[in-house]
């Protein structure tokens, strides 16, 4: 056998897609509505963990304490983005994929769309008992033109031909869909506005102190990448006090009523102060720029001596809660200045204090009633000369010489002073201020992904309620007294048959009604009380003058836009 015979009896292989055949499928698969809906859905679901784990951008307090209780935890969690879920790669992914797709669905079918909008019902079957819902019936007078004003009468699209009419309503359906999607692609163009032009970030003031709108006063700042420093607003606030309010006996003793914070704030620098309480859902807005009161804490006031009699260190020191229902909190005081050796304390501050059977000493109240601290000191070289970074929460004591330690020494009062072992100095309580955690945000997108989330309520409403449907009536040769009509109707979706057989025998029962006849106006009270069906060939004839408007009706092929 010749190598052209060998050719020849081979069996032919299919050719390859090739480079733009598997462009062309992945496009045609990002696209579909399938997949939208598929990534609509990992989008949600990649919002869960959010709400889940402490986000830095919210709530850095909780994520540090989450590092101290599990730090094995903790640390593979922040490996996956987890505390950043929002930020991370495997979000921003989603939320791109999700975008194209639906870009890429929404644009052609609006097209579509629009095109159906422009185009007239189809014309009549030939047979009309073929369709899911068919009636006939002798009118006498029935005319083309009178159907069909009865049928726009009821905001149905018509068009007229030889004996028949045509009738299509329902297109809200499809346009309630396409809104639907379109306010969900405004909603993700929102949310990347916001994450390019606004900003947010997070900061602790206690009592008394104040904070100005400037990067170096966030303790954690996270800017959009069109956003710098002389973007934000130059406002400013100081917080005179904070008020948290409890309940004070029963069962739901402890439990937290109201929470105010109150503010001296200047809108801009050289403007005279405005009081304003911060509240929970009710931020502090300054052009735009949102200030939000996400929680709080106590801040004792300690002072601390060294072995020299020196004032080393001296101010509050903000406490992080370590049990909600008793606010029992701790704190980590470092003393690098102290001399002769550096000093270091854990404290663990008890709002309302009372003695435990065990001889220790607990906190029954969130309120500060007795609030109190137990102090544990530490002296030796804290490692601050060392160059890494340390957090203000955490106090590594492995290197560190103990000086008080135990859980039932008693605890200091306010004014109480601690002296330390060894002549290294004495640790005094002063005072007990609160402190709040704030995030300040300011997104331009806000507003506009309010309203598109409004438009996709309303568009899943309209695609929900609304049932695309079509009716056709034609008119036969008419006899002694009546002609004879045939109506048939179907819905565009299986899911509306049952719904449409109702309003399928109102559109009959007004067809061959006294409103069906030729001079009847297109609206009136009659047409909301029809009146009840009669039988076939029970129907009266038209009165002469009824028979001449019908045969001075306008030519057939008529088209009606309702």
């Amino acid at each position: 056998m010749t190598t052209t015979e060998q050719i020849q009896a081979e069996p032919a292989r299919p050719a390859g897609f090739g480079p733009v055949g598997w462009l062309r499928w992945a496009w045609r698969l990002l696209t579909s509505m399938r997949t939208a809906l598929i990534l609509l859905f990992l989008f949600a679901l990649a919002s869960v963990p959010g709400s889940i784990y402490p986000q830095r951008s919210i709530s850095p307090d909780k994520v540090a304490q989450y590092f101290k209780d599990s730090p094995g935890a903790a640390a593979w969690l922040d490996r996956l983005w987890l505390f950043d879920v929002f930020t991370s790669p495997w979000f921003a992914a989603t939320y791109l994929l999700l975008f194209i797709s639906l870009a890429g669905c929404v644009i052609p079918r609006a097209a579509a769309h629009l095109r159906e909008l422009r185009r007239e019902p189809p014309a009549a079957p030939r047979n009309l008992s073929r369709l899911p819902q068919h009636a006939s019936f002798e009118a006498g007078g029935a005319t083309v033109e009178s159907l069909a004003r009865t049928l726009r009468a009821r905001r149905f699209r018509t068009v007229t031909g030889p004996g028949w009419v045509a009738a299509e309503k329902g297109y809200l359906r499809e346009t309630g869909n396409l809104l639907f999607h379109a306010a969900l692609l405004v909603l993700l163009v929102a949310v990347g506005a916001g994450g390019l032009y606004g900003y947010r970030g997070n900061v602790l003031v206690v009592e008394g102190n104040g904070f100005a709108n400037t990067v170096a006063a966030y303790d954690r700042y996270i800017p959009g990448q069109r956003v710098s420093p002389d973007s934000l607003e130059p406002f400013s606030f100081t917080l005179r006090d904070f008020q948290a309010t409890y309940v004070g006996s029963g069962e739901r003793r402890g439990q937290p009523l109201d929470f105010s914070a109150r503010l001296a704030v200047s809108d801009r620098p050289g403007a005279p102060e405005r009081p304003y309480d911060l509240r929970v859902n009710e931020p502090l807005e300054v052009n735009g720029t949102q200030t939000y009161l996400l929680g709080h804490g106590y801040a004792p006031v300690f002072k601390v001596l060294d072995g020299k009699g020196q004032v080393a260190f001296e101010g509050p020191v903000p406490c992080l809660t370590a049990d909600q229902v008793t606010y029992t909190s701790e704190c980590v005081i470092k003393v690098p200045d102290a001399l002769p050796q550096q000093l270091g304390f854990l404290v663990r501050f008890l709002p309302t204090t009372v003695p435990a059977q065990d001889g220790s000493w607990v906190s029954v109240f969130p309120g500060a009633a007795n609030p109190t601290a137990q102090v544990f000191a530490f002296s030796g070289d804290l490692g601050m000369n060392s160059g890494r970074p340390q957090s203000v929460y955490q106090l590594d004591t492995k290197k560190l010489k103990p000086l008080v330690m135990g859980l039932k020494t008693e605890p200091l009062a306010v004014g109480g002073t601690l002296p330390l072992p060894g002549g290294a100095g004495s640790i005094q309580l002063t005072g007990v201020r609160e402190w709040i955690s704030l995030q300040v945000a300011y997104d331009p997108g806000r507003l506009p992904a309010l309203l598109a989330a409004g438009l996709a309520v309303l568009g899943l409403v309209l695609s929900l309620t609304v049932r695309r449907r079509r009716v056709w009536a034609r008119v036969g040769e008419a006899g002694d007294e009546a002609a004879t009509v045939e109506v048939g109707g179907l819905t565009r979706t299986e899911s509306g048959d049952a719904g449409f057989a109702e309003e399928f025998a109102e559109i009959v029962t007004a067809l061959r009604g006294p409103q069906g006849g030729a001079d009847d106006p297109p609206h009136g009270p009659q047409m909301e009380r029809p009146a009840p069906p009669r039988e076939a060939g029970d129907g009266a004839a038209a009165p002469p003058q009824e028979a001449e408007a019908g045969k001075a009706a306008s030519p057939q092929g008529v088209k009606d836009a309702h």
